[in-house]
């Protein structure tokens, strides 16, 4: 699902496109915690499934196939079973949904620094200082969508708009797997018509409340008197909600960390077009994401001191593996160096690794962040005046003035691939 509210789905193609003046996303994933529970059983993808609900338990999550029967989060698994005879119970695995919530959020900040996390599965992106270089605010959306799909195989929906409640409540319209766009002359068409209980932040009480006098569109409640309204839900509730009714909410998002408290961690993985199973072209996209990642660290002003690898194997199975460092670093260098220690190992069958086995995707993570001020790195009797690190900065004033990218490994140029392919 693509569109523009007012608009035919999949309008808002490249000369359509009136997300310009909607600087904010809500991205939404579908059904996050069933779908990164399913994610690895594709005989479940069709199936009425839902994570926990099983004996007595209570479902967390469903999938959509589940979903068709009436059964959602929170519901008892006996009742979901009442709608549903054939529901499949999974067991929900919080270490899964944590590492891929903090992947997700790493996405996003790709995309822009101005991030705020409703959850662990949804995002308010500001992406007025990224337009330049990604693209108009519907593009993004369709990046950000695109790359959640490859790197965790889990989808989601995001909504475009001037500020936040409405983005908020056009991805709920976009769901599941699409991008709504709401243009600002848009907005109050959009709000009015609908349901007082659908309005960001109204819960099922003041929803109650509000249609005990009489209130039942967002309409209704735009045009209602203040003091009717005070009366339902008192005036701080009526102030709010008539704002929100004519979409006149918050444009800035608020970030929920401070500088002095950096990201636990920072990383970044790829899956492949085809299963590489030679080291050579391994190595290479371990240096790319290491490279990346380290970029982001000296961007970011922290360094880490354990690098985490992670590889999947053609038959899904995931092996993720540490290494801890002597000091933190945000060199690409020593990074990459760790990760290759780490690779070869699995590879060759050690650390539960499958000996030349084929992968499917890898990733890796810096770990146990800290601001880079602290960090004081021991210089060792000998060694060069200029080292590798003085190279990443180097390279990262050259991306500042000409473009990401401008200077990178001779190994990851265009062309190198070929090139090595060619001499071997």
């Amino acid at each position: 699902m693509s569109g523009t509210v007012g608009g035919p789905a999949g309008g808002g193609a490249a000369g359509d496109d009136r997300s310009w003046d909607c600087p904010i996303l809500h991205v939404d994933m579908d059904a996050f915690f069933a779908s990164v529970a399913l994610r690895d059983r594709p005989d479940l993808q069709d199936v009425p499934a839902a994570v926990g609900g099983g004996h007595r338990g209570v479902v967390l999550s469903a999938n959509y196939a589940a979903r068709a029967y009436g059964v959602r989060g929170g519901m008892p698994g006996v009742r979901a079973r009442r709608l549903c005879p054939q529901l499949v119970s999974v067991p929900g695995d919080h270490a899964a949904f944590s590492s891929v919530s903090t992947a997700l959020r790493e996405i996003f900040r790709r995309v822009t620094p101005l991030v705020e996390m409703a959850s662990l599965d949804e995002a308010f992106l500001d992406v007025r200082g990224s337009t330049r270089l990604l693209g108009s605010p519907r593009t993004i959306a369709e990046l950000v969508r695109a790359t959640v799909q490859e790197e965790q195989r889990i989808t989601c929906s995001a909504g475009v708009a001037p500020t936040v409640s409405v983005a908020k409540l056009a991805s709920r319209r976009a769901k599941p797997d699409g991008v709504v766009v709401v243009p600002p002359e848009e907005v109050v068409d959009f709000l009015h018509g609908l349901d007082v209980g659908e309005l960001y932040g109204v819960g099922d009480s003041t929803a109650r409340k509000l249609r005990r006098i009489g209130l039942t569109t967002v309409r209704q409640l735009a045009h209602a008197p203040f003091e009717e309204v005070r009366g339902a839900v008192g005036t701080a509730a009526a102030r709010q909600l008539q704002v929100l009714a004519w979409g006149r909410d918050r444009s800035q998002l608020h970030e929920r960390r401070g500088p002095q408290e950096p990201d636990r961690s920072m990383g970044a993985q790829r899956t492949f077009a085809r299963d590489l199973t030679a080291r050579a072209d391994v190595l290479r996209e371990v240096l790319a994401l290491a490279e990346r990642v380290t970029r982001r660290l000296r961007a970011g002003g922290v360094a880490g001191r354990t690098v985490v690898l992670t590889v999947r194997y053609t038959d899904f199975t995931t092996l993720t593996r540490s290494k801890a460092l002597p000091e933190p670093t945000d060199v690409t260098q020593e990074v990459y160096v760790a990760a290759v220690a780490l690779h070869d190992a699995l590879r060759q069958g050690r650390s539960g690794g499958r000996a030349g086995a084929a992968l499917r995707l890898v990733g890796v993570r810096v770990e146990g962040l800290v601001p880079s001020t602290r960090v004081q790195r021991q210089r060792v009797l000998g060694e060069r005046e200029h080292g590798w690190s003085d190279v990443d900065r180097a390279a990262d004033r050259a991306g500042a003035r000409f473009g990401s990218g401008a200077v990178r490994p001779a190994t990851l140029l265009p062309g190198a691939d070929r090139a090595r392919r060619a001499k071997s």
